[in-house]
């Protein structure tokens, strides 16, 4: 099958969503289908206000429609709800075609935290954003749950996977940070005020805390807090030896879909804890983490879960399978109609 992915988000952006597309396309081409990013860096685009990192694409549908017609795209699903995104929905609904989208970030909840603009009325944008789509891919069931209080009611599973292949209990750790005070409490992840980070960094349990990733919090939060250290991004190896070294992955965030940062710290043997919010409910067991109101207790009870079957427990999410979930989940149309739109 010959499928096009239109996306905001793609390298060199590092953040969850961008790591998920490219782990499927990996997977999906390994499986014999051909994938067509259509991303920001195909065209003229500016810096988002407030986070410069992510571009924002300037394109129009018809300049998205032509370089999907050549492809002869035999389903199209749009990954993002940015500018690339809104021009892909509108050319598609202008000529009837099919297409997927996927909720991956609660953009209600990160706008509102950037802007103090109400969620709700972000909402509004994500119901006609998301309406016409034949299946909106989820994560998880607490996703489902709160597409379905805002009227989105067609969706599909898409699970995440870890790389076993990386991100395993055996393996080096990081002497720098293995020398550090312990017990060790890891943070991972985008240094922005969307994540909650300071919740983190405000728990009392003796240690050392860890912040690894950058963003634009980071110089506030370090100068905030200089007893944690602020290791900047990781990734690959690297990023494994540092959840190796921890005694715990901490995950403070409230708005996060699902967390990939939890599977690949249990990947390594690393337990979680985390605040009652969708992400950690339902990837977290009670033997492999510590979901709490209070963080500190959640940093307290994750600590004595076994290392063994946190790694156990990560073995059952593969990239193979949200593969498998995403091509299954995708609504096919015939390359001419492509053409002829």
């Amino acid at each position: 099958m010959r499928i096009a992915l239109v996306t905001d988000a793609w390298q060199p952006q590092v953040n969850g969503v961008v790591r998920t597309l490219t782990a499927i396309k990996r997977e999906v081409e390994a499986q014999g289908h051909d994938l067509l990013v259509v991303s920001p860096d195909r065209f003229v685009s500016l810096p988002c206000p407030s986070y410069p990192e992510i571009r924002l694409a300037i394109a129009g549908g018809r300049s998205i429609g032509r370089l999907i017609g050549e492809f002869d795209a035999e389903a199209i699903h749009i990954a993002t709800e940015g500018p690339l995104g809104v021009a892909a929905r509108r050319w598609c609904v202008a000529r009837g075609l099919r297409f997927t989208t996927a909720y991956h970030t609660q953009f209600p909840d990160y706008v509102a935290a950037r802007t103090g603009v109400s969620a709700e009325w972000i909402w509004r944008y994500i119901r006609w954003f998301h309406a016409p789509a034949d299946a909106i891919l989820t994560s998880t069931p607490s996703v489902d749950t709160a597409l379905r209080a805002h009227g989105l009611n067609r969706l599909r599973r898409w699970g995440r996977g870890v790389d076993l292949t990386v991100f395993a209990a055996e393996g080096p750790v990081d002497p720098a940070i293995a020398a550090l005070p312990g017990p060790i409490q890891l943070y991972v992840g985008r240094v922005a005020i969307e994540k909650n980070i300071e919740a983190f960094l405000d728990t009392r349990v003796p240690g050392t805390k860890v912040v690894i990733g950058d963003g634009p919090a980071r110089a506030t939060l370090a100068a905030r807090y200089p007893a944690a250290h602020f290791l900047g991004a990781r990734f690959g190896d690297a990023l494994a030896a540092a959840y190796r070294s921890a005694d715990l992955l901490v995950f403070p965030s409230r708005t996060d879909t699902f967390g990939l940062v939890m599977i690949e710290a249990l990947a390594c043997g690393t337990p979680v804890a985390a605040l009652p919010a969708p992400g950690p409910v339902d990837v977290l067991s009670p033997e492999v983490g510590a979901i709490d109101g209070d963080l500190d207790t959640a940093i307290r009870l994750a600590m004595t879960r076994d290392r063994a079957a946190c790694a156990a427990y990560a073995k059952r999410f593969t990239w193979q399978a949200s593969a498998r979930q995403f091509l299954d989940s995708l609504a096919p149309i015939r390359a001419a109609e492509v053409r002829a739109a």
